[in-house]
């Protein structure tokens, strides 16, 4: 099993991915999905924004189950360059890894953008690295995912990416 900072490390960030526990701004400029990012599922404005804003309060629940319920049931998640997490169970265990590593983390929704490649969300992870074996430093990083959506509405695939130099930077040292 990976350690749960390395699972925090690769996957926090782009669970983070998400909406806004504290319904910060929203600067959401979607609009309705189309043929062109491969969905046969529509969803507009304000449709993609309630997925959006319901993810990120999953990813600040504690619950990783409920993040793991956005995606369909081989839906993947990966960040960076790491593997994706492939299925329901292996994305519970992604989310675990950060919330346990994060016990206080917030998720923020900074903006939702459609585009030809996806859907892309993007967020703001800040928390406290105070988990077993965590450093005590508070993070503070966005990044993030491009979602493409299975026909029954649930993520299918998302890639995630963020800064892990900094990420790394900032367990080590705190947010300056």
């Amino acid at each position: 099993m990976k350690t749960r900072l390395f699972v925090s490390t690769f996957f926090l960030l782009s669970l983070a991915l998400l909406t806004n526990c504290n319904n910060q701004s929203d600067k959401s400029t979607t609009g309705t999905l189309n043929a062109e990012t491969n969905n046969n599922k529509t969803m507009d404005k304000a449709q993609l924004t309630s997925f959006g804003k319901k993810y990120s309060e999953a990813w600040c629940s504690q619950k990783p189950a409920s993040v793991a319920a956005f995606f369909s049931t081989n839906g993947s998640l990966k960040v960076n360059a790491d593997s994706p997490a492939v299925g329901r169970e292996a994305i519970t265990k992604v989310a675990e890894g950060f919330m346990t590593a994060f016990p206080d983390m917030i998720v923020a929704m900074d903006s939702l953008i459609t585009n030809p490649n996806g859907t892309e969300f993007h967020w703001t992870l800040t928390g406290t690295n105070a988990g077993p074996g965590g450093t005590g430093n508070k993070v503070k990083v966005s990044g993030f995912e491009v979602w493409k959506f299975s026909e029954d509405g649930l993520i299918e695939k998302s890639i995630g990416s963020f800064d892990a130099a900094e990420y790394n930077r900032q367990l080590k040292e705190g947010v300056k």
